[in-house]
């Protein structure tokens, strides 16, 4: 017998500063049974720096070619591509060759510097990304922050980003490599 999904709800108020982007939603993620709890809070916050009433979630893990979020026009053209993780160099490429602009938002403390200094040169190249990557304290803090049912707030101000809940909050300092 297959495992399930596991299903989150999020309740996500995004206070972004930045772009003066100001917003509320009800959020329902599908957490994959490979699929780690940082990996899910990843993608939340990838949602939230994002926030826009046309981004969705992907279909997860299961689905190859597809990102872990996305935006649409109303043609049916992706404008926004956004993967998860450390993805292959051959599947970032062929993202970029798809959609407007692609964004890797790359985690994972000691893999993300090995992992960055083998695709970095390769990557580089392409115009239509951006490769963010998470580490340190408020990192390694982000699955603190999940629970099947969750009401959180996110501040983006100057690229400094801060997301709470009622116990606590974390702050995360995306860095852009490109």
């Amino acid at each position: 017998m297959a495992l399930r999904s596991t299903v989150y709800r999020a309740d996500l108020t995004v206070s972004d500063l930045d772009r003066h982007v100001y917003s509320q939603h009800a959020l329902t993620l599908a957490r994959h049974p490979s699929e780690t709890e940082e990996r899910l809070m990843v993608r939340l916050l990838a949602f939230a720096l994002h926030a826009d009433e046309a981004l969705a979630f992907g279909r997860g893990l299961s689905t190859e070619g597809e990102p872990d979020l996305w935006k649409r026009d109303d043609t049916g053209t992706i404008d926004l591509w956004i993967d998860v993780g450390l993805p292959d160099e051959k599947d970032i490429r062929k993202a970029c060759g798809r959609a407007r602009k692609v964004v890797v938002f790359a985690y994972g403390a000691r893999r993300v510097e090995a992992w960055w200094n083998e695709h970095s040169a390769g990557l580089a190249r392409l115009s239509n990304l951006s490769v963010l990557t998470l580490a340190g304290a408020g990192a390694d803090a982000l699955p603190g922050l999940a629970a099947r049912s969750m009401v959180l707030t996110c501040t983006i101000q100057e690229g400094h980003v801060w997301l709470a809940n009622d116990r606590e909050t974390i702050e995360l300092l995306p860095v852009r490599r490109i």
